[in-house]
């Protein structure tokens, strides 16, 4: 079947779908300017992903790793939630879902699944906290998987412990990273961020060890989070949303098949057309800040 873009077909599906999931890439971000990985002047277009996105990598250079996720963090940090995040956040409002997902067989939001971990959706959520009651605000972060981690949260190799935290810089030898500088600084590993903090003072405490943090990323070679419960979603679901993602990177770049393989249909909303279109059975191109609220009537 040829992919249509046809706006009132898409919303009819939508308003017929029992159960919609709706998955995000890199190019949900870009709006707010975010640099994607692979499209034009994307991020692996001048650095190594083997070197500073692998567990390889961060063990042989954990400074150099640091310094290019905390420029990146520091980005994040910076950016603003665009339209395309606000209009996936509002269908976590009841009245939105119920004007434009009637069919859905549960109360709750669509399962949101990014691949980004610049915490902006999450941002979007949390902007909402207003209209939102506390309970409901509860389910709709539960519907939101990061599956790639998040660059607000660290592991301490020593301990385990995970700590979300918007602090800036997260140890003060990084506090002068920049985009250009990144990787190229002589920091030490004693003067990258630890367990406890830069003022840690010797305690072996859980949560405040001393051990070096990592990124709580999901590097290239490791587990996804979230995949047992995104799995069980995809068995039924009747539309995936599927919005600024190439679909290179698997176990992601699967999930359209996965769901036209078990009949369900398939919403592509792309910056430009790319071989895994052929999976779509709705075509929206251009920037997804101007199509997905359009298309969503948000």
């Amino acid at each position: 079947m040829s992919a249509e873009s046809d706006l009132q077909s898409f919303r009819n599906a939508l308003a017929n779908a029992k159960s919609v999931v709706v998955l995000a890439g890199a190019g949900l971000s870009a709006g707010s300017g975010i640099p994607t990985y692979r499209g034009q002047n994307g991020l692996w277009k001048t650095q190594d992903e083997q070197k500073v996105a692998t567990p390889e990598g961060f063990k042989e250079n954990p400074s150099k790793v640091w310094q290019w996720y905390h420029w990146r963090r520091d980005m994040c940090l910076q950016a603003q939630p665009n339209a395309a995040h606000r209009a996936i956040a509002a269908l976590a409002v009841p009245s939105v879902r119920g004007r434009l997902l009637p069919s859905l067989k549960s109360e709750k939001p669509p399962l949101f699944v990014t691949q980004n971990f610049d915490g902006l959706s999450l941002r979007a959520l949390e902007d909402l906290s207003d209209t939102l009651s506390p309970a409901e605000m509860n389910i709709a972060r539960e519907r939101l998987i990061e599956m790639h981690g998040s660059a607000f949260k660290t592991i301490c190799l020593q301990c385990k412990h995970v700590n979300f935290t918007y602090d800036r810089p997260l140890s003060p030898a990084l506090a002068n990273v920049t985009r250009e500088n990144a990787g190229e600084l002589d920091i030490p590993v004693d003067q990258l961020p630890r367990c406890g903090g830069p003022n840690w003072k010797g305690s072996n405490r859980y949560g405040r060890c001393g051990g070096l943090l990592r990124p709580a990323v999901v590097w290239f070679g490791e587990v996804p989070d979230g995949l047992g419960e995104i799995a069980r979603e995809l068995n039924w679901t009747e539309l995936l949303i599927v919005v600024g993602t190439s679909s290179l990177v698997y176990p992601a770049a699967g999930f359209a098949k996965t769901v036209k393989d078990r009949g369900g249909k398939v919403a592509i909303f792309t910056l430009e057309p790319t071989e895994s279109d052929r999976n779509a059975d709705f075509l929206f191109v251009g920037p997804c800040e101007e199509t997905l609220p359009n298309a969503l009537g948000i």
